[in-house]
């Protein structure tokens, strides 16, 4: 794996980081704080590799995914309360506080867009090339 900067993948990055932001701040409950988000956050962590590591997209994905589903079993398993974190109001958020498998659905469909999408403008750059 080489590092560079790759200035597309870092303006997403930072256009999804301020939505979920806006998100955190502004949406307690619904469908768009619950289930949406946690569909743009794995394509927010795919962006933020991607703007540094020069990595296959399929590999990012996987990273990407294993992170994801390895937070929400931390949920399962109350890491909060372990860690007596509970009451931090930015770890909660991060780290979640509650187990769903509808968060596990929403990372793989996240997940399945971001390489859909990549393999589109992938495949785009290489006939624009030729």
């Amino acid at each position: 794996m080489k590092t560079y900067f790759q200035p597309y993948y870092f303006a997403a990055f930072y256009t999804l980081l301020l939505i979920e932001i806006a998100i955190a701040l502004l949406l307690k409950s619904g469908f768009i704080r619950h289930t949406f988000g946690d569909f743009l956050v794995v394509i927010l962590l795919y962006c933020l590799i991607k703007s540094f590591v020069n990595i296959k997209s399929f590999y990012a994905s996987i990273i990407v995914l294993i992170i994801a589903y390895t937070i929400e079993f931390l949920q399962l398993f109350n890491i909060l309360d372990y860690l007596n974190l509970r009451n931090h109001k930015i770890i909660s958020i991060i780290l979640g506080t509650s187990f769903s498998i509808q968060d596990l659905i929403a990372y793989t469909l996240g997940i399945v867009f971001i390489l859909f999408i990549d393999l589109i403008i992938i495949k785009k750059i290489k006939n624009e090339s030729n």
